[in-house]
């Protein structure tokens, strides 16, 4: 694929006097069909779902299970979540030539992760990120995105400012923030002052996550924040539209759903298909309609149903073939080698590669969804 320099993506919008407009991402959703829909609807760089990276070194299943993409899946950040610097440096590499960019995840809260020493949990550990990011920028090139997505430490934001600055001085391309602390529920709204302190403290490029459900909201946060970004994750399940100003998901934007959804085949999965219908039709929908719609458990049970009720059927269009990775699977047993001979000679006393001493290989393919609680295939609320 085509590289997209996402410094040059940064400052041609700063340019025009606008912002980069983000899709987070959201495990089990940001997949690549969606993120095609997205690419249709203004959004102007993705992510995909968070991904371990130790799995997807070791294993190929994970690997292709977890990252798929094509040839207009551009300009794309591929997010890692990673305790070592050997683990993402293996899967970085492996992803380099089809991505603009890598992000390490140091913001979701949920306890499965943080308990596992990943997401929130990253966030004690300034020195071990500033090293992450050093290994990726000596091991990758400079025109290579490398970016962290970050909570507020506390709220007096000075603290994240500290952190902010070390990982600037780092090299990082640029950084994300999520507008709660760790221990903040979603219900809470985010804290978009702390944001523009940081953006003020800062030379390389910001982007504003949280709370972002409409494009009004967008503006309102650019507005305050000056941040060179802005990102939206539960607004866009809602309304994929919703950069473009749309108020709810357009008629046009749901039958390009289905129409991907159609012609996709079993790149889909009926439950990924079926779950982002009922997040974007779910205000279109009475009571009755919902509860027939969460029993659904085929293609064709969708199709008939937006048919009759919607007169929306699947048509035929284009859909780009995915691109076969191809993958080294010695790099891992070499880096590790490596590693593990840098650790036996070296007086670092932990620095940089003394921690991949006494590693805990076993690979943890547990998902995070970034802020959002949405589990299980009936997931109207019914109330």
């Amino acid at each position: 694929k085509q590289k997209v320099d996402i410094q040059k993506l940064f400052a041609d919008k700063n340019y025009e006097g606008k912002y980069l407009k983000v899709s987070a991402p959201m495990v089990r959703y940001s997949k690549l069909e969606f993120r095609t829909l997205l690419r249709k609807n203004d959004v102007d760089l993705c992510f995909t779902p968070m991904i371990m990276a130790d799995s997807f070194c070791q294993s190929d299943n994970a690997r292709q299970n977890e990252f798929t993409t094509n040839m207009d899946d551009s300009p794309l950040i591929v997010q890692f979540a990673s305790k070592t610097s050997r683990d993402i440096l293996v899967a970085t590499e492996m992803v380099y030539n089809y991505c603009d960019g890598v992000d390490l995840n140091c913001g979701c809260p949920q306890k499965w992760a943080v308990t596992s020493g990943y997401g929130c949990a990253m966030l004690k550990e300034p020195s071990l990120l500033c090293d992450i990011v050093q290994t990726l920028k000596r091991n990758m090139p400079n025109s290579f995105s490398i970016s962290l997505k970050l909570r507020l430490l506390q709220k007096d934001t000075k603290s994240t400012i500290d952190l902010c600055r070390q990982l600037e001085k780092t090299g990082v391309t640029f950084l994300t923030v999520h507008g709660r602390t760790p221990w903040q529920k979603s219900s809470e709204p985010a804290d978009m002052e702390a944001i523009a302190e940081i953006k003020k403290s800062l030379q390389i490029p910001l982007i504003a996550n949280g709370d972002v459900k409409t494009l009004q909201n967008a503006n309102d946060i650019y507005d305050l924040t000056k941040c060179d970004g802005v990102m939206a994750a539960r607004g866009l399940l809602s309304n994929p539209t919703l950069f473009t100003g749309s108020p709810s998901t357009t008629r046009e934007c749901i039958q390009d759903w289905v129409d991907l959804g159609y012609n996709v085949q079993d790149r889909i999965t009926f439950m990924c298909f079926h779950h982002h219908l009922t997040f974007m039709m779910e205000k279109f929908m009475r009571k009755k309609q919902r509860q027939l719609f969460n029993n659904f458990t085929q293609k064709q049970q969708v199709y008939d149903f937006l048919e009759s009720e919607f007169d929306i059927t699947p048509s035929a269009c284009k859909v780009l073939e995915n691109l076969e990775c191809s993958y080294d699977n010695n790099l891992y047993l070499r880096r590790s080698n490596e590693y593990n001979d840098i650790c036996k000679t070296t007086n670092r006393n932990g620095k940089f590669f003394d921690e991949f001493c006494n590693l805990n290989c076993d690979s943890n393919s547990d998902d995070c969804l970034d802020n959002l609680d949405i589990m299980g295939s009936s997931i109207f609320n019914m109330n």
